[in-house]
Order: structure tokens, then sequence, then C-alpha cells
């Protein structure tokens, strides 16, 4: 093979035997059940095999004319009914002591891509698509209880009981026989397994294009607001409809190629069929054969041939489900860019000073946001961070929080690297308030207690209190308990905030960090939030983002960021004394300021 070529059969081949070892060990939490079940099969097998022989010896006995005695074929009706109750029951507990292998496989590898996804980092699921993610786990998590059924259930049965039939019908009937069901065999199989990769392509597009579809449908619902906004319903839905497109063609296609697999096996069932009863035929008329070894050549061929035929079918989707199942452990093995080291240790916070020393960081090669940045937060001290949009200072808190690793320099903690310690007690001990407050489809109530999953309702109301929200929420008739809806939408941009502040509140981290938590308030709700900030971040260390320059007037310590580099720094006075980029962002907002006054003024004397 040359160097740098590609097979992609063998790649599927490779990823397919990977996946199976990496499902294994999630089966075999229960051994004792999987070899009960095991032993289940084999004895439904086995009386699956003897029913023929059951029917021979009965149409033989009847052929014979044996009435007196009628012991005999009674016996054997008896026998008859007998093991086929047995072949029944036998695949019965078999299924169900299986059930609990699969369903226990499935629960634990779900919770484990569930896991993993939170372990990920910040840039994947920034660049994710939500619809489609919860498709490819869903069509995941079923394929595994499809493909763990049907395989141990269905094609390791079959194949045994094929070697059986050929095996008995070699011992007790012509090699023509065994030779005739091995060639029928060997052929369907080879055809199944031909024309079904040929048709992987078309199913693994028609997923592609159903994952494509419902990405499209979520996010279009989830921006509801902005649809309608610009009244793009009807670019929505004929985006929407391309897509569906997409999904028709290749599942018309995929319906296609299984005609041209169904009919090829149809074709091969029947002539083998046709050749098995011939030769059956013409030795009962020999005389070498009787009616009963007829009758058991004919239903060893219908008990065969019925379970290959759904063997195709088993064949089929489990390649479909193997690709789901490809899909979905592909995420587990996408190792996440942030990890913890090995020997990290828990964050120690004794005076809660945050520290960046010399940090460069970008999005990438093409994309430098920061450039040797240097600055010291000291313990219960208020330093806010200024500047243009693309400055850098929202990346500040992404480093912080430790959602990417800095490109060079380092962010410490109480003297303590960052890298060094668990992300878990990193973010334990640092509460925000984000720009753009994003709640669960819950209660209020819900909403605040997330800030600390195991307080008492008593410290929920206390936070509630200091964040000013219990005057809103008394107006509200079902109070706390109120549905903030997806998202928080049913709430406006100020009682989000509150929200998001009651949640700091009760969480009541060493350090703080608001990032632009005013920037998109009116100045009333601003005021209000800004007295809930200044209470709660009274004697704490606490880094503010800001874009209104009022809102940090009171800061121990501004930063003014410039193209990813600290451009001034200083107080409010100090900077403004050195008439440099700070004052001139202050004069710039003072006049906007002034001017939204006057308009505002305008407007009320002209409705007077």
């Amino acid at each position: 093979m040359r160097r740098g070529s590609y097979h992609p059969e063998a790649d599927d081949i490779r990823f397919q035997l990977q996946t199976l070892r990496e499902l294994i060990p999630y089966l075999l939490e229960y051994r004792g059940r999987i070899l009960l079940a095991l032993g289940c099969l084999v004895a439904a097998k086995l009386a699956s095999v003897g029913l023929p022989f059951i029917l021979k010896y009965i149409v033989d006995a009847m052929d014979a004319g044996e009435n007196p005695v009628l012991a005999l074929p009674l016996g054997l009706l008896l026998a008859y009914g007998t093991v086929r109750f047995a072949n029944v029951l036998f695949g019965e507990i078999r299924d169900t002591l299986f059930g609990r292998v699969t369903e226990r496989a499935m629960r634990r590898i779900g919770l484990a891509v569930f896991n993993h996804l939170h372990t990920l980092e910040l840039d994947f699921h920034l660049n994710r698509s939500t619809g489609g993610l919860s498709r490819d786990i869903e069509r995941g998590v079923s394929g595994i209880s499809f493909l763990m059924r049907f395989m141990v259930f269905n094609i390791v049965p079959t194949l045994f009981e094929i070697a059986m039939v050929i095996g008995l019908l070699l011992i007790n009937y012509s090699a023509w026989f065994a030779l005739i069901t091995l060639a029928a065999v060997v052929v369907y199989v080879a055809w199944s397994v031909v024309a079904t990769d040929w048709r992987t392509g078309y199913v693994r597009a028609a997923n592609q294009a159903d994952s494509q579809s419902n990405s499209r449908a979520v996010d279009s619902l989830l921006n509801y607001e902005t649809v309608k906004y610009f009244t793009n319903e009807g670019y929505e839905a004929h985006r929407y409809d391309e897509d569906l497109a997409q999904w028709e063609r290749a599942r018309r296609q995929n319906r296609l190629t299984l005609f041209a697999l169904n009919g090829g096996q149809a074709l091969i069932i029947g002539v083998a069929m046709t050749a098995m009863m011939v030769l059956a035929g013409r030795n009962v008329v020999a005389g070498t054969m009787t009616l009963g070894d007829f009758v058991l050549i004919n239903a060893f061929m219908m008990q065969l041939f019925m379970p290959l035929n759904f063997l195709g079918f088993v064949y089929r989707e489990m390649k479909g489900s193997m690709a789901n199942i490809e899909r979905m452990f592909s995420l587990l093995r996408r190792a996440p860019a942030v990890r913890d080291a090995a020997e990290a240790s828990p964050l120690a916070i004794s005076r809660g000073e945050i520290a960046f020393r010399e940090v460069s960081f970008g999005y990438g090669p093409d994309r430098r946001i920061l450039d040797r940045v240097s600055f010291t937060v000291r313990p219960r001290q208020k330093v806010a961070v200024v500047g243009a949009s693309g400055s850098g200072k929202s990346t500040l808190v992404k480093l912080l929080f430790r959602f990417y690793d800095v490109d060079s320099g380092a962010v410490l903690i109480d003297g303590q690297d960052i890298r060094t310690v668990s992300q878990a007690s990193l973010r334990r001990a640092i509460g925000i308030v984000p720009q753009d407050t994003v709640l669960f489809n819950a209660s209020i109530y819900d909403n605040i207690r997330y800030g600390r999953i195991d307080a008492g309702e008593d410290e929920v109301n206390e936070a509630i209190r200091l964040a000013h929200l219990d005057e809103f929420i008394s107006r509200l008739p079902e109070g706390h308990h109120t549905l903030v809806g997806e998202r928080g939408l049913k709430l406006s941009g100020g009682e989000k905030q509150r929200v998001a502040i009651a949640r700091t509140i009760l969480k009541r981290p060493p350090i703080l960090v608001f990032d632009e938590a005013t920037s998109s308030l009116d100045s009333r709700s601003e005021r209000s939030i800004l007295q809930a900030i200044r209470e709660i971040s009274r004697g704490q260390t606490s880094l503010v983002i800001a874009h209104r320059l009022s809102t940090i007037v009171d800061a121990d310590h501004i930063l003014v960021m410039q193209d990813g580099r600290i451009a001034e720094q200083g107080n409010h006075e100090q900077l403004l004394a050195r008439e440099g980029l700070y004052a001139q962002l202050w004069r710039l907002q003072q006049q906007q300021r002034k001017q939204a006054g006057e308009q505002v003024e305008a407007s009320s004397s002209v409705a007077g």
C-alpha cells in the first residue's frame, strides 16, 4: 500500500471494532446475567432444531398407518408442543435477562456522554449545533439497544443454527443438501454485506440531513422573537424546507437501494428452496427418503431462511446503528482542550488576590486578543476594566474561569497558577454576574438556588432580598414559583440581572466578577442593579468589566484596554487628569448621556 493512500472500508472496520471494544466494558457489569442469557439462547436453538425431527417422526408414523399404536403419534404430538413452548419460553427468558444489561449500558453511556460534554472546552460549545448534537446522542443510545439485542440474539443464534442444520444434513442425508444450504447462506450473506455497505452512505446522508434539519428548526424556534422582528418566517421556512429536501432525496435513494437488496435476497432464497425441494422430492419418489424426511427438509429450510431473511434486515440496521454509535463515541473520544493537571490540587483561598502575569492569548493564530497583559487585583479591591469592543475585556474573564488556557504567561489566585488547581475548585471560588444572563426554563426560585443547590429556603429568600427582587416577586401571582420561560425570556433584562445577582449572593464566593452587567439596562434599572452590586461586593475582591464608565467611578483601580494591551491605569480622577484615552471615552459618554436626556425632555414637552 502506498503511503498516504486512503481506504474508507478499512477505516470503517477499524472504527467499528474500536467502538465495539469501547462498548464491551459497559456490558460486563452483569456478567452472570449475560452467561445465563446465553445458556437460554443455546437451549432455545436446540429446541428449534429438534422441532423438524419430531415433525418427521409424526409424519412417518402417521404415513405408516400404525393406527393401533395411537400412543406413539400422540406422544410425539405432545412432545412437539412441549418443545415448541420451550423454544418460545427460553427465548423470552433470554430477552428479559439481557434487557436489563442493555438498559443499564444505555444509561451508563448516556450519562458518560452527558458528563463528557460538560468537560469539553467553551470553544466546542460555541461551535456546536444543539439540535444536531442532541439528535446524535439520542440515535446513538437507541443504536446501542438495537445493536446489542440483535447482534447477540439474532446474528449469533442464526449462525449457530445454520452450523447445526448443515451438520445434521451432512450426517443424515446427501451431501448435496448441506452443499446447497451452505452455498445459499454464503451467497445470501455476501449479497447482504455488499448491498448494505452500498446503502450505508445513503443512511449516513439521511441521518446528516435529519440532524441538519433538526438543528435548523431548533435554532429558528430558539430565536423566535428575532424571526418575528424581521418578518423572516418565509425565509426560515424556505431554509428548513431545503434541509428537508436533502433528507427526502437521501431517503429516496435509501429506499431504492433497499428494493434492490430485498429483491436479491428473495431471489437467493427462492432458488435455494426450490433446489432443496426438487432434490428431496426426487429422493422420496426413488424411495431413499420418507415423506417425513421431505417434511423435515422443508421445515429446516423454512426455519433457516426465515431468520436468515430477518438477518438481512438486522445487518442493515446494525450498520446504521454502528454509524450512529460511532458518531456518539466520537464525542467521547474528543479530548478536552482544557484539562486538570495530573496532580491538580484544590484552590486554597486565603486573601483572594488575582494576578495576570505577562498573559498573551488568541482564539487562533490569526486572531490575537491579549498581548503581555499584567495587572493585580488586591484582596478586597474593586478593579474595573474598560475599553472599546474587541479590546480583550471579556477574554480576561474567560481566562480567569479557565474556559481557555493562556498561550503564554500565567493567571494566579493567591499565588497559585490556576492551571495547577482543579477547575471545579477554581470555579467554586468565583461568582459572576454576566452581561447576558441566560436562565433555565424553571421557576425564579430554582434559578436562584442554582447558585448553591443545597441552600435552604431562608437562604434563598435572603438572597432575593439583597438583590432587591422581593418587591418584584411579591407582585407576581405565583411569587418565586413563577416560571421564567426558555432562557428567561419572560423576564426583562433588569429582572434577569437581579436573578443573576441573587444567584451569586447565594453562592457567596470570595471573588466576584461583573461582566458588563448593566450594559443593556436603562438608567433606572442600572441604578438599582449598581446598588445591589455595591452591597454584595463590599469587602470582597471584585473584577468589573464595564462599558459605561459611570458605573465604575468608585473603583479602586481602573485598567483601560486597547488592542489587547493595557493603555492606561489608575483611579477615576487620575485617569481624567491624564487627559488620555479614558478621558476621551468619559467625555464622549457624558455627551451621549446629555443628548439622550435632552431628547427625553423634548419628547415629554411635545407630549404635554
